[in-house]
């Protein structure tokens, strides 16, 4: 996979023009990207870490952004964005991005995850993306989580959005956009 762009992030905001789009990270937040690709989060110290681990294995994660660092505990959810890029190749039989779905439910399930229903439509700006909704019960909190899917360039692009509330992940994914024009750009 090195030969896809990992993209870059300047003032608070994620680009990756060869997969035409961009995601704003909130301030303050913690960058992990590079922790989550070398594989140095064997003692991940939570859940939302523990899946995104699970997610990074088999591609490459793109950007690993937290509200806060994982050894910082608190009683809200350690709200999250991660996004990761796999071979599309890696799926024999996949084409379209709902069908990623089915392996992303098992994993999730894995981690204690719910579905909230069957995976949807959603379109953000030009791009139809498919997007699915989990949440789990923690302690006296509940967990969100939204992952979001399009297949660009021979590859399965996932953004997970994890939060506290529905309101939360919406305003999270309200940062993802996408460029118009040939080539995303």
């Amino acid at each position: 996979m090195s030969s896809l762009d990992a993209g870059s992030v300047r003032a608070g905001v994620y680009r990756n023009p060869a997969l035409g789009f961009t995601c704003k990270i909130p301030a303050g937040w913690v960058l992990r990207t590079e922790e989550m690709n070398t594989g140095q989060d064997q003692d991940a110290a939570s859940d939302e870490d523990k899946i995104k681990v699970d997610a990074g294995k088999s591609g490459r994660v793109l950007l690993a952004a937290f509200s806060r660092p994982p050894q910082a505990r608190a009683e809200d959810v350690n709200a999250s964005i991660v996004i990761a890029a796999e071979s599309a190749a890696a799926y024999p039989g996949l084409k379209e991005a709902a069908q990623y779905f089915g392996p992303l439910t098992e994993v999730a399930k894995a981690q204690g995850f719910e579905t909230d229903g069957d995976p949807y439509a959603l379109v953000i700006g030009t791009k139809t993306l498919a997007r699915a909704d989990f949440h789990k019960d923690v302690g006296t909190r509940v967990m969100r989580q939204s992952t979001l899917v399009i297949l660009a360039r021979g590859y399965v692009v996932s953004f997970t959005f994890i939060g506290g509330t529905d309101d939360e992940v919406d305003e999270l994914i309200e940062g993802l956009s996408f460029a118009s024009g040939p080539n995303g750009k």
